[in-house]
């Protein structure tokens, strides 16, 4: 991924209007997760139809099932709810008022609050209509309402650590830049291996749960227009070129 990218909220930090982020938001994030939402839904009935739901994930839950023991229950116990609605808004809320405080930066913080709400979106309507069991072994956790497909723990720990990784590569200590990198990316690996063992979902579901989440970070830390530093320069080139036309004898400025 390159620089233009990760840190195109500091080449150009200039503050939208609320009306103009809503609008980019609905064309950079809303729309495209519409489409996302379609691709889920399509590829779950696939599987709960035509496909007869994947029987081959059921030895693969089983064959997870078999590495149970007391302490990986208890390590994995704390894995699973770091993707528990409760902890995932709490995080997120206190990191975009940090963040927000920080940097002054609203339509900056508020990234990693787009992105699991993108996510959300997608996973409730997805898993609503596709309507898929969860893996037949023993549960170790409560079962939500929802159903298996896609993970939702999964997709929204995705979403708010890649988020938040971005937002990382802006600490100037390259060792804590690093580590906090290191940490963010982990963390939806912990939960996706801890749905898996602890039976709440088949590995498809997982898969599933962390593409849409990848997607909808990317998505969130893509979705308000922004500048590049030589895209800045360019425009001020013009507009330099534009005034001094327009101050010659006889210059006329027009517009761009």
């Amino acid at each position: 991924m390159n620089d233009t990218f990760v840190h195109r909220y500091e080449s150009d930090p200039s503050r939208p209007t609320l009306g103009a982020a809503l609008r980019d938001a609905a064309l950079r994030v809303l729309a495209p997760a519409i489409v996302l939402f379609g691709a889920i839904v399509g590829l779950g009935l696939l599987i709960v139809g035509p496909l007869g739901g994947l029987p081959w994930e059921n030895d693969v839950s089983r064959d997870v099932q078999s590495l149970r023991t007391s302490t990986w229950d208890t390590v994995t116990m704390l894995w699973s709810r770091i993707g528990n609605t409760e902890i995932i808004i709490g995080v997120c809320v206190l990191v975009v008022a940090l963040v927000w405080w920080r940097t002054k930066q609203w339509w900056y913080a508020v990234v990693p609050a787009i992105a699991i709400a993108a996510q959300a979106s997608v996973f409730v309507a997805a898993t609503t209509i596709v309507g898929r069991d969860r893996p037949k072994v023993a549960h170790l956790d409560p079962a939500p309402p929802t159903s298996s497909y896609p993970s939702g723990h999964v997709g929204a720990a995705t979403a708010l650590y890649l988020s938040f990784a971005f937002m990382a590569q802006r600490i100037e200590r390259s060792w804590l830049r690093r580590l906090v990198t290191v940490v963010c990316a982990v963390m939806p690996f912990l939960v996706a291996w801890a749905r898996l063992y602890r039976g709440m979902h088949s590995l498809v579901d997982i898969v599933i749960g962390v593409l849409n989440g990848v997607i909808c970070a990317l998505l969130a830390w893509h979705y308000l227009r922004r500048r590049s530093a030589r895209g800045r320069v360019a425009g001020r080139e013009r507009e330099a070129v534009s005034a001094e036309s327009a101050a010659r004898p006889g210059g006329r400025q027009t517009s761009a």
